[in-house]
């Protein structure tokens, strides 16, 4: 059983009362909650627009608010992703939650800086969570063969034992290469034969062979995961991934957004990738390949400051650390292909758990389990229990296992303060934006009606204009300075200059001679590092 399909019936959503920032409700909002909130948060009078880039193949918005004040285009900006991944159903509630504490709290910082919030990528898989039938879902509603046999979701998964979620089932085998896990044995984990374990079970999606091939839960009722079907590192013939790259409605439409967004300079992705509880680490080697994939090393330095600020900032310290993310995700994207700083995060982890030998659990079930039941959580798994099935008549055939979605999202009474924090993060990331400023104007009579201006362009930043990957790929536009005076009038210096990239707190010294009287404007920068306007009396 191929381990993707494994990890998408992992575990579900309970009931918990708490009071969000706009919605007084006890769970994770359903689809219509989410668009009654941005709706709310881009009322008449709001710094906020909302808009819809397309629709799915289920029928369902994939919503853009344009945050901002004044000449937006022209300010440093911000893209916040969630739903990068369905069944991460935190990532749409932090990225509300960030934009609903935005306008209401923190709109003085709209004076210097853009946000673009996507707040679903993955509304069709999303729904899933709210479903009569619940389970772990990444595709979107498009029909898609995944098996290639020529049947549309014949092999999808079932409820066999009728309540209502998607768990796994165990076959009792001398052949199968699953055993309990020796700490915990409600958990099913691998045989490893080099140290002489033998299985005991086959282990599988709750679901039958209905197509008779001999496998189970291949051909699920869910199309393309937008997460997979990005352009970086594109993983071909693999599930869920497509035909080719960007072959969705949605994917499209953000990626056609985004190349005409030219004033983003970073991104932050809510989902599984992470690089801000731990910062990624550089590879000389990987960075050398005709495919880059290693992060450049001038953007890992940057990386790793950007992540003592998150740690700074989010009580919480992750279990699981760095994980670079997977073959054609955004977060990945973002970065290779696009050439923005690119920072993601889950926003949550489990937290670790320590046994009474005072070592943490190998295995991130049984840590799971061992969290649950210090929260009193009670009604995370699915006790196995016997059941008769089709495809194995006469053998020891059980349902069970941990709920959907409960690994991945905390509980909903948890939310508020995760998102609070994560909220101030975002908020300290923006006042690091790239910011031109002029110093140490001077201006020197030289006779005959001509006049020296001299002046230093200075970065007044921690973050460098340009990420590495931007300016190795050539594709974030220079930093322009321009002056309002004729060619024929300048004796010396460019009417336009293009400056490749300024370091953090880098400057740079601008020199014109200019004929005749009056004044000139210099200005300079570009969209994603503001742009800033110089008046000079000659």
């Amino acid at each position: 059983m191929k381990k993707m399909y494994l990890s998408l019936v992992a575990g579900a959503g309970m009931l918990f009362s708490v009071q969000t920032t706009t919605l007084a409700q006890g769970d994770y909002p359903t689809l219509s909650q989410v668009t009654q909130r941005l709706q709310a948060i881009s009322g008449s009078g709001s710094a906020a627009k909302l808009s819809s880039l397309t629709k799915t193949e289920g029928g369902k918005d994939i919503w853009v608010l344009k945050i901002g004040k004044g000449e937006m285009d022209n300010k440093p900006a911000i893209a916040v992703v969630g739903g990068a991944e369905g069944f991460h159903v935190l990532s749409v509630e932090l990225a509300v939650q960030f934009a609903e504490r935005l306008v209401k709290e923190h709109s003085q910082v709209l004076d210097n800086t853009t946000f673009y919030i996507f707040p679903n990528m993955s509304p069709d898989a999303y729904e899933q969570y709210h479903a009569s039938l619940k389970y772990e879902r990444r595709g979107n509603a498009s029909n898609v063969d995944h098996d290639r046999d020529g049947r549309v979701s014949e092999d999808g998964y079932e409820d066999l034992n009728k309540d209502g979620l998607i768990t796994l089932m165990r076959v009792a085998s001398p052949m199968g290469d699953y055993m309990p896990l020796d700490t915990d044995e409600r958990i099913m984990v691998k045989a490893d034969r080099s140290k002489g374990d033998k299985g005991g079970y086959m282990v599988y999606p709750e679901s039958r062979d209905n197509d008779k091939d001999g496998k189970f839960g291949e051909d699920p009722v869910e199309g393309i995961a937008f997460n997979r079907n990005l352009t970086y590192k594109f993983p071909i013939f693999t599930p869920l991934a497509g035909d080719f790259a960007v072959s969705q409605k949605e994917g499209r439409a953000l990626l056609d957004y985004l190349f005409e967004q030219w004033n983003i300079f970073a991104f932050v992705t809510f989902s599984p990738a992470n690089n801000l509880s731990s910062p990624l680490k550089y590879n000389a080697q990987d960075a050398k390949k005709r495919i880059v994939t290693s992060m450049l090393e001038k953007d890992v330095a940057i990386n790793s400051m950007v992540s003592g600020i998150y740690n700074n900032t989010v009580s919480q310290k992750a279990f699981n650390q760095t994980n670079q993310g997977t073959d054609g995700d955004f977060f990945q994207w973002a970065y290779f292909h696009f050439g923005r700083l690119s920072f993601g995060t889950p926003g949550w982890w489990v937290p670790e758990v320590k046994g009474e030998d005072g070592k943490a659990n190998a295995n991130a079930e049984a840590n799971f389990l061992a969290w649950a039941a210090e929260q009193g959580m009670n009604d995370v798994f699915v006790p196995w229990t016997g059941i008769t099935h089709p495809d194995f008549p006469g053998q020891t055939v059980e349902v069970g296992g941990i709920k959907p979605f409960v690994m991945h999202n905390p509980p909903y009474s948890m939310v508020n303060d995760i998102a609070k924090e994560h909220t101030d993060f975002i908020i300290q990331l923006a006042e690091m934006a790239p910011k031109m400023e002029f110093h140490n104007l001077e201006t020197e009579k030289l006779g005959n009606g001509l006049t020296r201006i001299t002046v230093d362009l200075f970065n007044n930043s921690p973050l460098p204009t340009h990420s590495e990957m931007g300016a190795k790929s050539r594709w974030l536009r220079k930093v322009r300075v321009d002056i309002n005076k004729e060619a024929k009038d300048l004796i010396s210096g460019d009417k336009i200059k293009l400056i490749d990239k300024l370091e953090a707190y880098e400057n740079i010294s601008l020199s014109w001679i200019v004929k005749g009287p009056g004044s000139v404007e210099i200005k300079a920068g570009t969209a994603h590092t503001g742009i800033v306007t110089l008046n000079v009396k000659l």
